[in-house]
């Protein structure tokens, strides 16, 4: 079954029910109408031709220089993030610094979701872009979160047209990211061609967009006290994950080469 990305977004937004969204990466704005709630979106070079439907405060700058600011989280009144979404630069290092930026800001029910995640060739997974579609090495999370952030529930969806990477159970007091950046970037960079595994190229063990939807997970992290300590609802998480999903999306399994 086709399911668009921009479709399955506006049914995390619709069921999720975020306070504050984050969103890296505007383009022409077809993600971030999606949204319906007090928004926070990022973009050197926007050109937003969608119909908004949210206050939203617009940053026409590089998601390192507004993470770098004194307080990110000003224009929420100091309020951290449900919902974020990904689709900056596609690059492994660039993703990765996004990644951990949005989690620090999340609250403790936050979700982030990454688009771009599954690559349909080598070609199209290059670092240095060469195709029409390109989705760059950002699939390399995949591995950095297997390895160093094994607690977190991560669902590879199978969107067009190159997937999502929705990740819960977040913890914005975790720095083990940050901690080892740049051992993580020596050991998950690398020059082009791109390694991609098998599976992602194939599709197999990933999550179809309207299984993920009918799990219940988004109702259960919407139900959530924003405040919860993150150790009390990431088992929760992954319980349901495991009950409704399978093991099959557990990080490790993500990963494998």
């Amino acid at each position: 079954m086709y399911f668009q990305y921009l479709n399955f977004l506006s049914q995390v937004h619709e069921r999720l029910q975020p306070r504050n969204y984050l969103e890296i990466g505007i383009r022409n704005g077809g993600s971030l109408s999606q949204a319906r709630c007090r928004s926070v979106a990022i973009d050197p070079a926007y050109s937003i031709t969608a119909e908004l439907n949210a206050p939203v405060s617009l940053f026409r700058t590089t998601s390192d220089e507004y993470f770098s600011r004194p307080d990110p989280l000003a224009p929420t009144g100091g309020e951290p993030f449900d919902l974020s979404f990904i689709d900056g630069l596609h690059i492994f290092e660039f993703a990765l610094r996004d990644f951990i930026n949005a989690e620090r800001h999340s609250s403790g029910r936050g979700m982030i979701i990454f688009d771009d995640m599954l690559p349909r060739s080598v070609d199209e997974a290059a670092r240095v872009r060469h195709t029409g579609a390109w989705t760059g090495d950002v699939y390399s999370m995949l591995g950095v979160i297997a390895k160093y952030r094994p607690e977190l529930s991560v669902i590879t969806i199978g969107t067009q047209p190159t997937g999502l990477l929705m990740i819960t159970g977040l913890d914005p007091r975790n720095t083990v990211l940050a901690d080892h950046y740049a051992e993580i970037v020596l050991e998950f960079r690398h020059a082009d061609p791109q390694p991609v595994p098998e599976q992602l190229l194939d599709r197999l063990g990933v999550a179809a967009p309207q299984r993920v939807l009918d799990s219940g997970l988004l109702e259960l992290i919407a139900g959530a006290d924003p405040a919860i300590d993150p150790d009390q609802l990431r088992p929760q998480i992954s319980a349901l994950v495991e009950a409704k999903l399978g093991q099959a999306f557990a990080p490790a399994a993500l990963s494998r080469t």
